[in-house]
């Protein structure tokens, strides 16, 4: 092997150490403090989160008559008040998982949501009403259902863990109806929406 060869093996060598070196520091200076009431157990944490999705569910309750008034699509219209009233329902069973757990229910802002729903309000600015409106308001809608999915996934997984199964039940039956809410959704984009408003 030629010296420039080894030389050039030792430098790669050499590079990769401080690559490293500069990942662990940055690691170090990436650590988060937290604050002073920050979930200490996980009980801690799947209360926390479900404070966060009981402000949402809320918090949507308002937006969908909105988005609903902005849809010129009848099915898009009819889907949103739909799950408008589910909503209310899923508001009523998170209550309900409250109450089991033995805490109040109340809500924390969800910042997940509410940036969903000033980019659904975005959409709607931004688009002309019509086809083209109708498919932004599908897009932003079923960025908030998977928002949801993720969050009821996560808060049925929590609630098995703490041996909490009659609200592991009542959630994976929201579980289900957001994702019904998706497909839903899904049908009104690739059979009407979708197509009329590429035209």
């Amino acid at each position: 092997m030629k010296n420039s060869e080894k030389q050039g093996q030792v430098n790669a060598t050499q590079g990769k150490a401080t690559d490293t070196e500069n990942i662990k520091n940055n690691a170090k200076i990436n650590i988060v403090e937290p604050a002073p009431d920050a979930a200490t157990d996980l009980k801690e944490l799947f209360v926390d989160s479900l404070k966060d999705i009981y402000w949402a569910e809320n918090a949507l309750v308002g937006a969908l008559p909105k988005m609903a008034a902005n849809a010129t699509s009848p099915g898009l219209a009819s889907a949103i008040l739909e799950h408008l009233d589910v909503t209310k329902l899923q508001i009523s069973r998170l209550e309900e998982v409250f109450d089991l757990v033995g805490e109040k229910a109340e809500g924390k802002k969800c910042e997940a949501m509410a940036g969903l729903l000033k980019e659904g309000d975005s959409i709607v600015l931004e688009t002309t009403p019509g086809p083209v409106r109708d498919a932004g308001i599908i897009a932003a809608s079923q960025k908030i259902e998977h928002y949801e999915i993720a969050t009821y996934g996560t808060l049925v997984a929590f609630a098995k863990t703490l041996g909490e199964n009659d609200a592991a039940k009542l959630l994976t039956q929201t579980l289900a109806e957001e994702k019904e809410a998706d497909c839903v959704l899904n049908v009104v984009a690739l059979n009407t929406v979708n197509a009329v408003a590429a035209e």
